[in-house]
């Protein structure tokens, strides 16, 4: 079987399918491969957080193109994904980390990010329930939280609803360029064609971006999430610890029917080509006793349940957006580190903007892959993982 689109999209995760979504307004056919289910790798096991604050300064127009799109999601894609504008706070224990949420606040006034700082006694005010270790905090009243099990699916059946062919459970094994087309191959044979071709496949990516001579040093991690029994509805936003040490470094946020979700911490064993990932469980003990130094008066929490997947992270922390160095007609959008959720419709409208009119007002080069490209054995290079919250 041979199909035909303007645009192939491989990977079904929060950037492939807002992409897909995002080309089908601008009324260009789409085609979206996965060889799983949409949403089941990264984009539906992280944590949840529509978090602008605390990304490099680089990223934060695609960050407030994306709130823009979760703040209306139900209205645009005809379905619930359960976001909730709560804001997001970010604390920290030590004072060094304290002077950066100052510097990062008045650095990011300038990309259109409002934060307020609060120090000491002002911010036990407004969080009397925090440890008394906390020195800091940073406060982001626009951000908030939603439901990653329900983003990607919704934002493929709305692409779908536009008209968007999407095929799940089918597996990639050969992309190349034949003359002016890109010619996408399934392990069963059949065919895709498209002048322009989107590789939005997480830590398989550079499987597909290697065929094209462009491999990236993409490394698997699993993040380390966990759920509470529920309680009562008292966090209304979602908060997490900034710090350079990854034990320190946990977050949660509760949803309107009690639980609390946490994760944070050193990252656990993934495998790309297994498709698993594994939540240790000397992980998820270090988080709880995290979570009990940031807020205190939770002390007897049962944990219920934990769950991770396979996320990809890249040496620099930044991911790879935009065209390719070498093949016109060619996109990338992976390696986003752990912290690609929020950005995802950002990156989705973006690139589609980039696909349909050639271009876009969304400064991207310090995402291009070309940074990777002269660097000798690029595709086993470890990354340095900092951790999100």
């Amino acid at each position: 079987m041979s199909q035909q689109a303007d645009v192939i999209v491989i990977g079904g995760g929060i950037m492939g399918t807002s992409t897909a979504f995002f080309l089908r307004r601008r009324n260009r056919s789409v085609v979206l491969l996965e060889r799983g289910l949409t949403g089941q790798q990264a984009s539906g096991v992280n944590f949840g957080g529509i978090r602008r604050q605390g990304r490099a300064l680089p990223q934060l127009a695609i960050a407030n193109r994306a709130l823009a799109t979760w703040r209306r999601a139900r209205e645009l894609l005809g379905e619930d994904v359960e976001f909730l504008a709560s804001g997001h706070t970010r604390v920290c224990y030590h004072a060094h980390d304290a002077e950066y949420f100052d510097r990062y606040a008045a650095d990011a006034r300038a990309y259109g990010l409002d934060l307020e700082v609060l120090h000491g006694a002002a911010m036990f005010e407004r969080f009397p329930f925090l440890g008394r270790e906390v020195l800091a905090a940073s406060i982001s009243p626009l951000d908030g939280h939603a439901n990653p099990r329900l983003a990607a699916p919704v934002f493929a059946r709305a692409a779908a609803r536009l008209g968007a062919q999407i095929v799940e459970n089918t597996e990639i094994v050969r992309v190349e360029k034949e003359g002016g087309e890109f010619r996408v191959e399934s392990s069963t044979g059949d065919v895709y064609r498209a002048p322009q071709l989107v590789i939005c496949a997480g830590a398989w990516a550079t499987r597909l971006s290697e065929q094209f001579g462009e491999p990236a040093p993409l490394v698997a991690r699993g993040p380390q999430m966990a759920v509470t029994e529920p309680v009562p509805y008292v966090f209304r936003a979602s908060m997490g610890v900034y710090t350079s040490l990854k034990a320190e470094s946990v977050y949660f946020r509760q949803i309107p029917r009690g639980n609390i979700i946490l994760g944070g911490g050193p990252p656990g064993p993934a495998d790309a080509a297994t498709c698993r990932a594994s939540v240790l469980p000397e992980n998820t003990i270090g988080q709880i006793a995290q979570f009990r130094r940031l807020v205190p008066a939770i002390s007897a929490l049962n944990v219920i349940r934990v769950w991770s997947g396979v996320e990809s992270y890249l040496p620099d922390g930044e991911p790879v957006i935009g065209p390719s160095a070498k093949i016109d007609g060619l996109f990338y959008a992976f390696g986003f580190c752990g912290s690609g959720f929020q950005i995802g419709p950002g990156v989705g409208e973006t690139l589609a903007e980039l696909i349909d009119a050639g271009h876009t007002p969304i400064p991207l080069d310090a995402f291009s892959i070309r940074r990777f490209l002269s660097a000798p054995h690029a595709h086993t290079v470890a990354p340095t993982i900092e951790i999100s919250s």
